[in-house]
């Protein structure tokens, strides 16, 4: 027998689900957007996300809406947990809405959309003065929003509380200043160690022709499917920068890109999607469209995609499980083994690209534009001076010399967008997956690898449905919900001795 709700909290439920279906709508306007629109659309799609944004915002921070969660908290001794959550979220959600002004909610979707057509094409010809204003205006309107919001905390704690609730860029140098020189100690040892080796990456896994994208696209559905995605619920398109989105959990779209010569960065680059895609599909479907049922932070949604790329698709169990699938659709491959396979998708090389670097070098790239967002909002870097300060920390943290601004500050899609804040919850998510992981071979599957080598990964995906997908944001951190998951709050230790193990042992 069902429990009928108190008439506050339902009355509250409502106007947080017409806010859900509006956003979900946007979010349509987004994918679109990156996958679909003619470029001719621009100023269209512009005025069209701007409109929206008004009617979300003029919802958001409605009377009645305040209203409506007065009065849930006042009857909050007679709610549950996920009940009581979602009063909590929906209180959060309005203060810090409700000193944006409207208008400042139009200039910044309707300048997102601008701003990132200029980003593709200055990317393209690897021209950052064709794109500097862009981002000096995008810049102005989003730190404008954040002291909106909160007029009284650091401009920038507010621009990672977007993204990372609760964290603050002092509790970041804190975590990133204890691994960065450890992780530069491991990434310097392993980089001998593989200067020294004989083993070589097998001449089918280098890229070429043989690497039809086509096939690619085939390949990296049919595994998108095992792992665990619903088609009937998803999609899978091409974008210029990969990404999740879509209407909600009934309407997931993953977008990914192939390329003959980067072989993996179509698979890996699914594989990482549908870790998000999923954790999208996974949420609780009785509290959906409540602010409990969303996501907890982008540190969380990123453990999941790390988790499924790197735990398990850069797991030597995994290429097990999928050679057969690898030899159908790739018949060059067919003298490849899983151990190849292995060592392909886990080298380890000083690069430029973010999204290409493995896993010892990606956190120094999310240093650096760390390092640089503080800067650039707290105003001791100047827009105009982003690419030379972008190469100078290049060559501090991983030595490299960046030869262009495509592959340098003109890579990412994060600030033409607006995310501010963002680049963090990457790594935050990454220490977040190995500690999972730890926990779950250790604690609750012991046998989690021969099931992964037998293609057995529905107990996995389910484990993480029901203590991370399901809940949502019922804890208000992602240092609670790893305390309940895990017995302790984050702990970068997992981390650094995953990585000094996996890589010290694939070179030996």
């Amino acid at each position: 027998m069902s429990v009928v709700p108190p008439a506050p909290f339902a009355d509250l439920c409502s106007l947080c689900k017409d806010l859900s279906d509006l956003s979900a709508i946007s979010g349509l306007l987004g994918w679109d957007e990156q996958v679909m629109m003619p470029s001719g659309a621009t100023s269209a799609r512009a005025r069209q996300k701007a409109a929206m944004a008004a009617v979300i915002h003029e919802k958001a921070t409605s009377k009645q809406l305040a209203s409506a969660i007065a009065a849930a908290k006042q009857i909050s001794s007679q709610l549950g947990p996920f009940e009581s959550a979602t009063v909590r979220d929906a209180d959060r959600n309005y203060e810090m809405a409700v000193g944006v002004p409207s208008e400042l909610e139009r200039k910044i979707a309707s300048k997102e959309v601008e701003s990132v057509h200029a980003w593709v094409a200055a990317r393209e010809k690897s021209d950052y003065q064709a794109f500097e204003s862009h981002i000096r205006e995008m810049l102005a309107l989003v730190k404008e929003k954040a002291v909106s919001m909160k007029p009284s905390a650091k401009t920038y704690d507010t621009m990672i509380d977007v993204f990372e609730r609760g964290m603050t860029a002092e509790r970041l140098t804190e975590i990133f200043d204890s691994v960065a020189e450890p992780l530069k100690i491991v990434l310097d040892k392993v980089l001998d160690m593989k200067e020294k080796s004989t083993k070589k990456v097998h001449p089918a896994l280098l890229g070429g022709d043989d690497w039809d994208v086509h096939k690619q696209a085939q390949l990296s559905k049919d595994i998108c499917q095992v792992l665990g995605f619903d088609m009937d619920k998803g999609r899978i398109d091409v974008s210029v920068h990969p990404f999740t989105g879509g209407a909600g959990q009934d309407d997931v779209r993953i977008t990914t890109r192939y390329s003959k010569e980067l072989p993996f960065e179509g698979i890996m680059g699914t594989i990482h999607e549908t870790g998000h895609a999923m954790y999208e599909q996974g949420r609780n479907d009785k509290y959906a469209g409540l602010p409990v049922s969303d996501a907890l932070s982008m540190g969380v949604h990123e453990s999941q995609s790390l988790f499924w790329e790197r735990m398990i698709g850069q797991n030597v169990n995994f290429w097990h499980a999928v050679l057969p699938k690898i030899h159908e659709k790739l018949p060059h491959t067919k003298q490849v083994s899983a151990e190849d396979l292995f060592f392909a998708v886990n080298q380890v090389n000083r690069g430029f690209i973010r999204v290409d670097a493995d896993e010892l070098t990606y956190p120094f790239h999310v240093i650096l534009r760390f390092e640089l967002e503080k800067q650039l909002v707290d105003g001791t870097l100047d827009v105009k001076d982003l690419p030379s300060a972008w190469n100078e920390g290049m060559r501090k943290h991983l030595g490299v010399e960046v030869p262009n601004d495509k592959m340098g500050c003109l890579q990412d899609i994060h600030w033409p967008s607006g995310a501010f804040g963002y680049f963090p919850s990457y790594t935050l998510g990454a220490m977040t997956a190995a500690q999972l992981f730890q926990h779950l071979k250790t604690e609750v599957m012991p046998d989690v690898e021969d099931k992964l080598r037998n293609g057995e990964f529905e107990g996995v995906r389910e484990w993480l449905r029901s203590e991370i997908h399901e809940v949502g944001s019922l804890y208000p951190s992602l240092d609670d919900l790893l305390q309940k998951v895990t017995g302790e709050p984050l702990n970068a230790q997992y981390f650094l001795q995953y990585l000094e193990d996996k890589y010290t042992r694939m070179y030996a």
